[in-house]
């Protein structure tokens, strides 16, 4: 057999090369080949919830757009958990799961908004969307180098699904209620994209719920607690989801404003004995 016999063989049928990463394992640098299937399907099914969302926001389905948000939402929160849960983290899911993000929270959302209010709004309907998936890649490109050097309690800046939330849920909603999109409408729609692309990009701290231990045992009354609000927004999901993600979209800022008053009163409360002290060897 040839070189070239061996070279073609070797490559199959299509010339597609295997993925290989150096990883470290007890201490030592080695060589894999391939890729985890469990994790990784389940960002390419968050991948195709947000290319489905984008292609039923365009066809004016906006309910289907806005469910099709959550699913990949709740996919892109199940594929990290199951590679910790398993341990298969790896490179190759790690940029792949940003990928898909990027489609499925960056991409989607902006042209869902755009295609249900943000046409008659001309220019400034298309800079408000690019706004938004601007920032949403930042946000991601930021997350990625900053691995392993945040406190993993928080995250920085709004992350990307619940921004997803925060701007689709709203077509979403108004579909489902008939609401007629006028220009004040469209153009406070504008602002609340707008708004959830900075809050993205800013450097308030959210809390992740990375240390909620699913191996553990919990108080019963917190299973109560999970299966009183399944109900609830079981009911009424478009209602119940839009108001979490406005709510815990606040909650940054409202923190931060909690933070740096905490701050002022302590250190008003430092000065005062200071200039007590002051006076009294003066006197």
């Amino acid at each position: 057999m040839t070189e070239d016999e061996e070279e073609f063989k070797s490559e199959g049928i299509l010339p597609i090369d295997e993925h290989e990463e150096i990883v470290s394992e007890d201490g030592k640098k080695v060589r894999r080949r391939g890729i985890y299937l469990l994790p990784n399907l389940l960002t390419l099914g968050a991948l195709f919830s947000g290319f489905y969302a984008v292609i039923a926001g365009m066809s004016g389905n906006f309910n289907e757009a806005g469910w099709a948000i959550l699913i990949a939402g709740v996919l892109d929160g199940l594929d990290g958990r199951i590679a910790r849960l398993t341990n298969t983290q790896s490179a190759f899911g790690a940029q792949f799961d940003s990928l898909s993000d990027m489609v499925s929270f960056g991409v989607a959302p902006s042209l869902i908004m755009f295609s249900w209010a943000f046409a008659p709004l001309g220019r400034v309907g298309w800079a408000a969307s690019f706004i938004y998936m601007s920032c949403a890649a930042l946000r991601l490109a930021r997350f990625n180098v900053q691995l392993g050097t945040v406190d993993k309690r928080f995250f920085l800046g709004l992350q990307s699904p619940l921004a997803a939330g925060l701007v689709t849920f709203v077509p979403w909603l108004g579909y489902k209620y008939g609401l007629e999109v006028t220009p004040l409408v469209a153009y406070l729609a504008a602002i609340l994209t707008v708004f959830a692309g900075l809050l993205m990009i800013s450097n308030y701290k959210y809390s992740s719920f990375k240390e909620l231990q699913f191996k553990g045992t919990v108080p019963y009354m917190v299973f109560v607690f999970a299966v009183v609000l399944l109900v609830v927004v079981a009911q009424n999901p478009h209602e119940v989801l839009l108001s979490m993600c406005v709510v815990y979209a606040l909650s940054g800022p409202s923190m931060w404003v909690y933070k740096s008053r905490f701050k002022k009163q302590a250190a008003k409360k430092k000065s005062k004995p200071d200039a007590k002290s002051k006076t009294a060897k003066a006197k």
